[in-house]
């Protein structure tokens, strides 16, 4: 009787460890991430440009994962670029090719001026970071 309940215990382990088993990997393609701006000036002068070190924060990385940015400016005018001499366009996708990259702003207003930065992957992952500059105004010398 013994026998019996110790092959019948030994049967249901075995049966339970294979039902437990899929053939299938568990492999995470999006992770969460941040885009971390570093401190910038905060008054700009018309025509002056300025530097916004950015980096990309990944909990985990993926090597198909593309990051791409894009901007709106809601008040102001102005223009964006990356550090590679591209032009960025408001609302237009741009692809990163690094995780560590510098935007350069130049004003081309008096006014306060605002801008919206959005950066998200390939997966429909979005990250948002508001800038925002006033004028300063330079006084001519006499």
């Amino acid at each position: 009787m013994k026998k019996t309940i110790s092959y019948f215990l030994y049967m249901m382990l075995i049966c339970f460890i294979v039902c437990a088993c899929n053939g299938s990997l568990d492999i995470t393609q999006n992770y969460d991430f941040d885009l971390q701006v570093m401190p910038y000036p905060k008054k700009i002068v018309q025509g002056e440009t300025i530097e916004i070190r950015c980096q990309l924060i990944k909990e985990g990385d993926y090597s198909e994962t593309r990051y791409y940015i894009r901007y709106f400016q809601s008040d102001g005018k102005g223009e964006l670029r990356l550090d590679d001499g591209r032009l960025l366009t408001p609302n237009d996708l741009f692809l990163l090719t690094k995780d560590v990259f510098r935007l350069y702003y130049t004003s081309h207003c008096t006014d306060q001026q605002n801008l919206d930065v959005y950066v998200e992957n390939n997966f429909g992952q979005v990250v948002q970071k508001s800038l925002s500059f006033s004028n300063e105004t330079v006084k001519k010398e006499e």
